[in-house]
């Protein structure tokens, strides 16, 4: 059985989702670390619920990114992690934790990449004026929002959608990507070649 991490910043209903599809049998794994920078982070009373150890490592009191990036790799290595899974973690991965863990970190965006990187994708989408948005799992690399893709799910943008809204829709398919994308790594199905991802 694969030990998955998960690194969150804020509500964690992405890691919600990925608790509950291991506590139904759908994805064969144990949940062995929940990493926040944001020790008011709602995640953190998820992860305590379902007896998840939590480790914070508080951006906010260290003097450089590097420094606290030092502490951040020593807590996922702790973690002893096949798996690392980004569910909404604000902060863009730096390039020593990327190779340390190549090809075992995995993230959810709220946009179909390459469109709309970064932050507030459903804003960008909706001010861009795409009739078409949604979510994407993906490996990470060393760019953000960049690295090989492993499930899309497209959602459309309504006439009168807002930023909220759309995010809503965008979420719930994101609360079946992600487990789902956790799931054909857990069983060894995903192989990447280049920048195309197969699913064995």
């Amino acid at each position: 059985m694969k030990r998955i991490a998960v690194l969150a910043s804020g509500r964690g209903s992405n890691f919600q989702a990925v608790i509950d599809s291991i506590e139904r049998g759908e994805v064969p794994a144990e949940c062995c670390g929940l990493i926040t920078d944001n020790p008011a982070a709602y995640a953190i009373k998820r992860a305590e619920k379902a007896g998840i150890p939590v480790y914070i490592v508080d951006f906010s009191s260290y003097p450089s990114k590097e420094a606290y990036e030092t502490d951040l790799m020593a807590a996922m290595a702790r973690c002893k992690a096949d798996l690392v899974i980004l569910a909404g973690y604000m902060r863009i991965v730096g390039t020593d934790i990327v190779k340390a863990f190549s090809g075992r970190i995995i993230n959810i965006h709220p946009a179909l990449l390459p469109s709309f990187p970064g932050l507030h994708a459903q804003k960008q989408a909706i001010d861009y004026g795409v009739k078409v948005s949604g979510c994407t799992v993906h490996f990470v690399d060393e760019h953000m929002d960049n690295g090989p893709i492993i499930i899309q799910a497209a959602v459309p943008v309504l006439e009168g959608d807002d930023e909220e809204t759309l995010a809503e829709r965008i979420l719930v398919q994101e609360h079946r990507c992600l487990p789902e994308a956790v799931r054909l790594f857990c069983r060894d199905r995903l192989r990447i070649e280049d920048r195309r991802v197969r699913i064995l």
